[in-house]
C-alpha cells in the first residue's frame, strides 16, 4: 500500500465552521483548493497550506509563490469549467466579494465550500487557525496566529491612550467608495486610536456622497495608490473644494499600500503599523495647529 494511500486511510473527518456559521466537513486534511480571493490566497499560506493551492484568482499575487497558481478568474467572475478541471477537494469562497451568482453556483456544487469573510483583525487569525485545520497545517498555522494576535496587543497597548481620530478610507472617486463597518479596517482603525467616521454603515464596501464625507468631518484621509495609477497630488487638489473637511484644511492626506489597508489577510499588521505612524504625524500637526472641528469627534 502506498504511503499516501495510507495516509488517507489513516485520515480523520475534519469540520470546521465557517465565516457564515455553516459547517464544512471534509473526509481528511485537503489536497486542492481552490482560493477564490487574493486575501484568501495570502492566509492559505500563512496557514502553511500553500503548496495545497492549485487555483485563485487574479491579484493574488502574494507571496511570491502565490504568482505561479493556475489563475481561474476574478474573484467577481470565476470560470467554473476551469475550477472543475482542477479537480479540487476544497474551494474556500469570499462571501461579501465573490458575486451572489457565484455563491449559488458554488451551493449547487457536490463540493465542500468554506465562506471567508474576516471583519475584524481576530477573524484574520482565526481564519489562519481554521483554514490550517482544513489543510491539516495546525500546528504551524496556530503558531502564525498566535504570532499574529501577540503582535497585533503589542499594537494596541502602544497606542492605548492616544487621542482618538477620524479617518476616512477612499477606495474610489467614480463613485465615490469608502469601507464600511463590514470591513475590518474599522478594527484596523481602532488598533491605531482612531475611527472609521463611516463605521455605521453595514455594508464592507459602501458608496458614499462628497456630503456625507463633509458631515463626518474627518481628521485624517486615506487612499490606496493602486500600483501606481494615481497620482497623489491630484488626489488631494480633488478635495481642495472642500477646505471646510479637517483633514483637507491641515493637509492630513496620505497615500497608502491598498493591497495591505484592504486585504484581510496576514500583512493588514504592517497596515497598522504605517497607520500609527501617519495618525502620530496627524496628532502632531493638531497639537501645534488649528483646533479641530467639534465634528469630528466619534
Amino acid at each position: 500500500m502506498g504511503l499516501l494511500t495510507v495516509a488517507t486511510a489513516l485520515a480523520q473527518p475534519i469540520e470546521v465552521e465557517d465565516d457564515s456559521g455553516r459547517l464544512v466537513r471534509l473526509p481528511g486534511p485537503a489536497q486542492r483548493i481552490v482560493a477564490l480571493a487574493p486575501h484568501i490566497t495570502e492566509l492559505l499560506f500563512a496557514a502553511g497550506a500553500g503548496d495545497r493551492v492549485v487555483g485563485t484568482t487574479s491579484y493574488s499575487d502574494y507571496p511570491a509563490a502565490a504568482k505561479a497558481i493556475p489563475v481561474i478568474g476574478g474573484y467577481e467572475q470565476i470560470n467554473f469549467e476551469r475550477l472543475l478541471a482542477l479537480q479540487p477537494d476544497l474551494i474556500i469562497a469570499w462571501y461579501s466579494g465573490n458575486t451572489a451568482e457565484t455563491i449559488e453556483k458554488l451551493g449547487l456544487l457536490a463540493l465542500p465550500v468554506y465562506m471567508s469573510e474576516p471583519k475584524s483583525l481576530a477573524g484574520i487569525s482565526r481564519n489562519i487557525r481554521r483554514f490550517g485545520q482544513l489543510a491539516g497545517t495546525s500546528t504551524l498555522a496556530q503558531s502564525r496566529a498566535r504570532a499574529f494576535d501577540e503582535r497585533r496587543q503589542r499594537l494596541r497597548q502602544a497606542n492605548a491612550d492616544k487621542s482618538p481620530l477620524g479617518v476616512f478610507y477612499q477606495v474610489w472617486e467614480d463613485p465615490l467608495y469608502t469601507l464600511g463597518g463590514g470591513h475590518f479596517i474599522s478594527d484596523l482603525f481602532a488598533l491605531c486610536g482612531g475611527y472609521n467616521v463611516f463605521a455605521g454603515l453595514d455594508d464592507p464596501a459602501p458608496i458614499v456622497g462628497v456630503e456625507a464625507v463633509i458631515s463626518r468631518n474627518p481628521q485624517v484621509m486615506l487612499t490606496g495608490n493602486h500600483h501606481g495609477e494615481r497620482s497623489l497630488q491630484q488626489w488631494k487638489a480633488s478635495w481642495q473644494r472642500w477646505p471646510a473637511i479637517a483633514a483637507v484644511a491641515n493637509d492630513q492626506l496620505f497615500f497608502v499600500n491598498q493591497d495591505l489597508f484592504t486585504r484581510s489577510g496576514p500583512r493588514s499588521l504592517d497596515a497598522a503599523e504605517r497607520l500609527c505612524e501617519i495618525l502620530d504625524q496627524a496628532r502632531a500637526r493638531y497639537n501645534g495647529g488649528p483646533q479641530v472641528s467639534p465634528q469630528a469627534a466619534p
